[in-house]
């Protein structure tokens, strides 16, 4: 079997924490069958006078894990227009498709996130008469409020041979546009546990330079608003009534939805918070578990997700979640043995939650156990059955036409 993947958010060699669950769950699969991989990457001719570090030129071809990886470029306006940014992303793909073509004779597509990607993927497959897949994520919910674009994702969705969803509010979102049930199939993401375990606490704060007698409430994650690392940090002042010697430790940077540091940084400042917020900048990935394993706690109070890996990582270090009841976040966190939940609306149920977990004496080995048994392994297997399925079911079509014929 061989299988093209097509995403626009994958690690390259100037971003490489994007997409980094796009690539360890679709890399995991590749341990059982052939994969190349096609991330195009958004283009405009004057994105360097807008922002400074912009839209970084990636290099066109990249080897990761012995696996290929192409980066063609798609025409897209910032900010504007981006109901033609599945068009583009479309016709910049077909020259590299076509060339890798030649010696890869796929027989599916496999697309991540629904638009741009998924609905220039089902062109693609079209094109090349190809089955295509379209995994769902969090950023549907945002993007079917524009009716042009809301258009195309119910037109490339209702085209997928087979819609995965990474949790079960999203294939709720999919079936609420018209997708028949039984054409979407929930994958949840998974975790490394290799690349994730438990560390001793206190090793682990002596070579990071963290104090070693605090309470650490960590967040991970890309320096966005939408983290809702800012509602963390405006409830410290009345946290540390309780616990006055808690830090709270950032780690992340920006990311392709912005920079949301300096904001951060300057409410840090207002709130007199400079020697308990930490900001720990971005990390490689294969490095957090050190920072989640110096923790005492993970707090995130995010505004929208499908299915945050993040969660699972901290709790395969042993770390209690404490984060939002939106999207698939209740589906990750599904015990208060894991974590708690709370309204992003109520700040009194936020800090509550925060002190309770703050002071719970938790069971960690038993949230070990829990991250443990979502391993990307079990996914895989999953997908690959359904693969299997779609490409068989393809060619069985592809005869009874011939036949027909």
């Amino acid at each position: 079997m061989k299988l093209l993947v097509i995403t626009s958010v994958f690690p390259n060699n100037k971003q490489p924490a994007l997409g980094i669950f796009v690539r360890e769950r679709m890399f995991k699969v590749a341990r059982h069958c052939e994969i190349k991989v096609v991330a195009p990457v958004p283009w405009f001719p004057f994105a360097g006078c807008l922002k400074k570090n912009y839209r970084p030129r990636v290099d066109y071809m990249e080897i990761q894990d012995s696996i290929e990886v192409y980066h063609p470029r798609f025409f897209s306006i910032p900010y504007f227009f981006k109901f033609i940014d599945g068009l583009f992303f479309f016709l910049s793909s077909i020259v590299t498709i076509l060339k890798l073509k030649k010696n890869f004779k796929f027989d599916i597509i496999d697309s991540h996130f629904v638009y741009p990607d998924g609905f220039g993927a089902v062109l693609i497959g079209k094109l090349f008469h190809k089955p295509v897949t379209i995994t769902l994520r969090g950023t549907i919910k945002k993007l079917l409020r524009y009716p042009l674009i809301r258009f195309q994702i119910r037109y490339a969705l209702k085209k997928a041979a087979k819609v995965f969803a990474v949790c079960n509010d999203l294939k709720n979102v999919a079936a609420s546009l018209g997708i028949h049930d039984g054409k979407i199939e929930v994958v949840p993401n998974g975790i490394d546990i290799e690349k994730f375990r438990p560390v001793n606490k206190l090793e682990a704060r002596k070579e990071l330079g963290l104090p070693a007698d605090k309470k650490i409430m960590i967040s991970v994650g890309g320096l966005v608003k939408r983290k809702g690392f800012h509602e963390v940090i405006a409830l410290l002042p009345e946290i540390k009534k309780t616990f006055p010697d808690l830090v709270y430790l950032i780690v992340g940077g920006g990311s392709v939805e912005g920079n949301y540091e300096p904001v951060l940084r300057k409410t840090v400042e207002r709130l007199h918070l400079e020697k308990d917020v930490l900001f720990a900048g971005h990390q490689p990935h294969n490095k957090i578990y050190k920072w989640l394993s110096a923790s005492d706690i993970f707090c995130l109070a995010t505004g929208n997700e499908g299915w945050a890996n993040v969660f699972l990582e901290a709790s395969a270090c042993g770390l209690p979640v404490v984060t939002t009841n939106v999207g698939g976040n209740e589906e990750v966190v599904s015990s208060e043995d894991y974590g708690l939940l709370f309204d992003i609306n109520n700040k009194k149920e936020m800090t509550a939650a925060i002190l309770k977990a703050l002071g719970k004496n938790w069971d960690k080995d038993k949230i070990i156990s829990y991250a443990r048994s979502n391993t990307w392994d079990n996914r895989s297997s999953q997908l690959l059955n359904q693969f299997k399925e779609i490409i068989h079911s393809d060619k069985l079509c592809l005869s009874e036409k011939v036949l027909i014929q």
